[in-house]
């Protein structure tokens, strides 16, 4: 990525820019379960370990997430009898999205388990981890987001195979003894994050300050990298360490300066593959019109925007007068399971506090 002021910007290489366009007329299907032996070997190159800073935080107050997600089937796959195998999550303090791959299903495996079971156990350790003003037992500190998954992968039993992408928002950081807080973006395969900010003042428009690059075996489409568990009848070859290597090896971690007012969007490669990330920021900005100081969006929004980018996603897949629309990935999209986060940064405060104290105690 080619960092400039506080956007991160990716560039395709040129023979990844042809292998694309040979792809433009296909119909695209979905993801491909990618075996042990064809990730091992490359790991590194999809590894990132990067920070972005901006200016100083000034309110020296924690902040969270407030979220909605959506989530849908393609119609085709519906269809086609496949399941939805993706999974979103929306807590205060993490957003997640995994895609599992469906075509498990063949080898009689649920591709929804895993998926859904990771980050239900990355969800319980962010509560326990990343709670502002929470007493933590030193054994149970936020380490990063790659501890995090890795205690979560270990802790998890389903078979499955999916990509993953996790956004922790960590206010345990200062610059200068003030709090800074800090977004860890963690992404393996080819779920994106697209942040938005108003750059130039609470009433302009939003803008993207911070975009994540997708990790995919030779830019094929369908073969993102993937954390996977599975047994014989798929990989005789299989053994958890690689999984864990996966983690440890294959993630791109990025920390992002977090302010309120941002806009987070995480998706599926069911909509970073179909809309332009243009057309994701008009979306934002046609609904979530700027509001007054200190003024939080209503929930109903962001869900209306998480529906409305999972429409205009699966709308690029269906021909208009015998023509299919443009995407990233060349005409027509790509037919697949889409979804969604969309996520507000605003102040963490006792209100939060109290119904996720409650939350934990049941």
């Amino acid at each position: 990525p080619v960092v400039v002021g506080t956007i991160v910007c990716t560039r395709r290489p040129r023979h990844a820019i042809r292998a694309m366009a040979s792809l433009q007329d296909m119909k695209r299907s979905p993801t491909f379960l990618v075996r042990t032996g064809e990730q091992k070997g490359i790991l590194e190159e999809f590894q990132r370990r990067e920070q972005h800073f901006t200016e100083e935080y000034q309110k020296n107050k924690p902040l969270c997430f407030s979220a909605r997600a959506y989530q849908q089937t393609h119609p085709a796959k519906v269809r086609m009898g496949y399941k939805d195998a993706d999974a979103t999550l929306t807590s205060p303090m993490l957003l997640g999205v995994c895609d599992g791959v469906s075509q498990l299903e063949e080898f009689n495996m649920d591709p929804s388990l895993l998926p859904n079971e990771l980050l239900r156990t990355c969800e319980e350790l962010a509560m326990i981890q990343l709670m502002p003003d929470q007493p933590v037992n030193p054994q149970d500190a936020y380490r990063g987001p790659i501890s995090l998954l890795k205690e979560a992968y270990e802790a998890s039993e389903s078979f499955g195979s999916t990509t993953v992408l996790l956004a922790a928002l960590d206010n345990g950081t200062r610059i200068h003894g003030k709090l800074h807080p800090m977004i860890a973006v963690l992404s393996i395969g080819d779920c994106e994050l697209l942040m938005l900010r108003r750059t130039n003042g609470r009433h302009s428009e939003l803008e993207a300050v911070f975009h994540t690059e997708m990790q995919r075996i030779d830019y094929n489409v369908q073969t993102p990298l993937q954390l996977a568990r599975v047994d014989g009848r798929i990989d005789a070859d299989f053994d958890e360490s690689i999984a864990l290597e996966v983690i440890e090896k294959g993630s791109a971690v990025h920390c992002v300066s977090a302010y309120e007012g941002d806009i987070l969007i995480l998706g599926s490669d069911g909509v970073f593959d179909n809309l332009f990330l243009d057309e994701i920021v008009e979306i934002c900005n046609e609904i979530l019109q700027p509001r007054a100081p200190a003024e939080n969006l209503p929930p109903s929004m962001l869900s209306q925007v998480a529906q409305r980018i999972v429409k205009d996603s699966h709308a690029k897949s269906d021909a208009k007068n015998g023509q299919f629309m443009d995407t990233p990935i060349g005409k027509g999209g790509k037919v697949d399971d889409t979804s969604v986060v969309v996520a507000e940064i605003v102040e963490w405060t006792d209100a939060h506090r109290e119904i996720w104290s409650q939350v934990r105690r049941n």
